[in-house]
């Protein structure tokens, strides 16, 4: 038995079960430990140490001799990664040389005979029964590898394909070998860290004074700024992070806030993160620091957390944000790829809800009717409000309506449209409503029919914010027949675009996203053809808000442009640049907010916003947000393995293909510039 760990032998005896002791010692196990993480970080691989644990079993078990499987393994790496350079092929040598020698056998201690089994079982808790019961019944015996042993009955409940939201907070999964660890000193207060975390774990988190005496030990704060009498904490969950390192290298303060520190070092965390995440919101911080900020956004609770999405993941940032500014009106439907599986992945939701119940309702459909199935949920939303609209109407009409009914009433069909607004007017409309028919009763009559009626779906009331999320295969391929449909259509639909430029969650085929040069499966010789420009065949409708986003790249020209897409009155489309495992990135997924502001500084990607709304104003609808190019296309690309790859496998075709990459990219900014004219 070969354990990855960085346990000694006091820590073993400290940390293992003694189901698991007890199991060794009776069957006379031969028992290893390895320290492949660090191993690892010696020769560069980071966390990436499938090599070193595989040398280090070929080495214990002699299933063949030793020098024959070093030397098979050792043509296998090479073989493997070659296209990726000849430092990525030393690495993996090394990997095997260090696996081979690293390993450490324990004396198994007699005493580990008499262990008992002190496991316990894991129980959930919480105020939601629905979720409590579910996490219980089904999340956790699925996630022990229990699911084959539940009867049918337990899905009794869920029949219908619906399950609680908010279920991946129970996980905990513990994944990372280092997390971030907040200097309070250091920190600037600015949020970044928490904008651009994908799985939303560390969190600004504002404390009253009173508060901030009753927190947990290990709990760090300082006086907040521009809001007097309050104290501004970053909490972190270790359990939760991926140790990607994205809140570290995006930290703009002069010495870092934040530094990775090994996990066991920060385990005191996790109770300071539960208890800041379970404060109340403060007002006065809302109103200093207003939601469509960077700053301000942050404040507000993420309606996604904890996904299964790749550490540094270029995708999550974006929805999380989504669900930050809208999560709690938001309808989302998603088209199959990697944001249905990290954003609705069987047993768990990563999907939540806010204190006060409401939280994104998740759809996931088809891969090519994606688009239609979203435009279904506005259609479907609309039939509902315009009857409700109409009972409305006929309510204010009826003369012995109480007049705070018709007041509020009125409020509401003037809002209809803007989603903030009718939000707080179906609040009071509402409690009006509830307030008269409690203190009148039902008489029967007709004003009270229809208030009964109108309360019986009051929750259809509020505006939604209809969202469709997918990735570049579903946007720009095989879904775009149906996205072209909707976007015609003119109706108050968002759409969200991922964009990895490959076809990620199937394993990296080229869609018409690809740009030229790009290697990827069905193009391993690199793509001859250029990026289809989806945003331009968008904006040519003229009455389409349409914007391309790379938060790393400009983080202010990000949330602006998904406020200006929910608050238009017509159909919307993001194109939201995501690096991905896929490209190969050097540095790796922690520098994912890096590359963005790269892309964007050698003109590979441009940030833009077309809104029709200036058009009305006299004003030129299309804003060019990115600046010139100033850094070199071709050494952006080279710090890719998607495109350096090819230069050591068809060199000459590389070359030629590059050069049209570049001229592609030239020709498009000058072609934009002039739009902005």
């Amino acid at each position: 038995f070969l354990l990855n760990c960085q346990w000694d032998d006091a820590e073993l005896e400290e940390r293992l079960p003694g189901k698991v002791k007890k199991n060794i010692a009776d069957n006379d196990i031969n028992f290893y430990t390895i320290d492949g993480f660090k191993i690892g970080k010696e020769i560069g691989l980071g966390t990436r140490i499938n090599t070193v644990l595989q040398s280090a079993f070929f080495s214990i078990a002699q299933i063949i001799p030793e020098e024959d499987a070093i030397k098979y393994m050792k043509e296998a790496a090479t073989k493997s990664y070659s296209k990726k350079g000849e430092a990525i092929v030393k690495m993996n040598h090394d990997a095997i040389d260090r696996g081979a020698t690293g390993y450490v056998k324990v004396e198994v201690p007699a005493s580990w005979k008499d262990a008992v089994d002190d496991s316990q079982k894991k129980v959930a808790t919480g105020n939601r029964p629905e979720l409590v019961d579910y996490v219980n019944n089904v999340v956790y015996p699925v996630n022990s590898f229990h699911g084959k042993d539940l009867p049918v009955s337990t899905f009794e409940n869920y029949a219908d394909g619906t399950s609680p939201q908010g279920t991946a907070a129970y996980e905990k999964r513990g994944v990372a070998v280092d997390v971030p660890e907040w200097i309070v000193d250091n920190c600037i207060q600015c949020n970044q860290c928490s904008y651009v975390c994908p799985h939303a774990v560390i969190r600004p988190i504002a404390m009253t004074d009173e508060e901030l005496a009753a927190a947990p030990a290990g709990t760090k704060a300082k006086p907040m700024t521009g809001v007097p009498g309050m104290n501004f904490a970053m909490v972190i969950s270790p359990l939760d992070c991926t140790g990607c390192g994205s809140c570290v290298t995006t930290c703009p303060a002069k010495n870092k806030a934040l530094q990775m520190a090994p996990i066991d070092s920060q385990r005191d965390q996790e109770a300071v993160f539960e208890y800041g995440i379970n404060l109340p919101a403060k007002k006065e911080v809302a109103e200093k620091f207003k939601e469509t900020t960077i700053k301000g956004s942050q404040f507000k609770q993420p309606l996604l957390e904890f996904s299964g999405a790749c550490g540094g993941c270029g995708e999550t940032p974006y929805a999380k944000l989504a669900t930050q500014l809208f999560g709690d009106k938001m309808f989302i439907a998603n088209a199959t790829g990697c944001s249905s599986i990290w954003g609705g992945p069987a047993a768990t939701s990563p999907y939540t809800v806010n204190k006060a119940g409401h939280g994104p309702a998740w759809a996931n459909s088809l891969f090519e009717d994606n688009a239609e199935h979203g435009l279904g949920f506005y259609y479907g939303q609309k039939a509902l409000r315009d009857r409700l609209t109409e009972q409305t109407k006929a309510l204010i009409a009826i003369d012995y309506t109480d007049e705070s009914i018709k007041t509020a009433a009125q409020g509401w069909l003037d809002t209809m449209a803007d989603g903030t607004a009718n939000a707080e007017a179906t609040k009071k409309y509402v409690a009006a409503l509830e307030a008269v028919m409690a203190e009148n009763g039902d008489c029967g009559c007709d004003a009270c029919k229809l208030a009964r009626e109108i309360l019986a779906h009051k929750e259809f009331l509020a505006k939604k914010s209809i969202w469709i999320f997918g990735g570049d295969g579903w946007a720009y391929d095989i879904g775009f027949g149906g996205l072209d449909h909707v976007l015609a259509s003119g109706e108050d639909v968002n759409v969200m675009v991922f964009d990895t430029e490959v076809y990620s969650n199937t394993g990296g085929q080229a869609s018409k996203s690809t740009p030229c040069g790009s290697v990827a499966q069905f193009a391993a010789t690199g793509k001859a053809t250029k990026k289809k420009d989806l945003a331009g065949i968008a904006m040519t409708y003229g009455y389409v808000y349409v914007a391309q986003v790379a938060m790393g790249a400009d983080m202010n020209q990000c949330i602006k442009a998904f406020s200006e897409a929910e608050s238009y009155h017509g159909p919307s489309i993001i194109l939201a640049y995501a690096p991905c495992i896929n490209h190969g990135i050097k540095g790796g997924m922690g520098v994912s907010q890096v590359e963005e502001k790269k892309a964007v500084a050698a003109g590979y990607w441009h940030n833009f916003r077309f809104d029709p709304r200036r058009a009305d104003e006299g004003q030129n609808p299309f804003q060019l947000d990115s600046k010139a190019p100033s850094a070199s296309y071709r050494d952006f690309i080279m710090g890719e393995v998607r495109y350096n790859s090819l230069t050591r496998s068809f060199p000459d075709r590389a070359e030629k293909l590059f050069a049209n990459a570049e001229k592609y990219a030239v020709e498009k900014y000058e072609r934009l510039k002039k739009m902005a004219e």
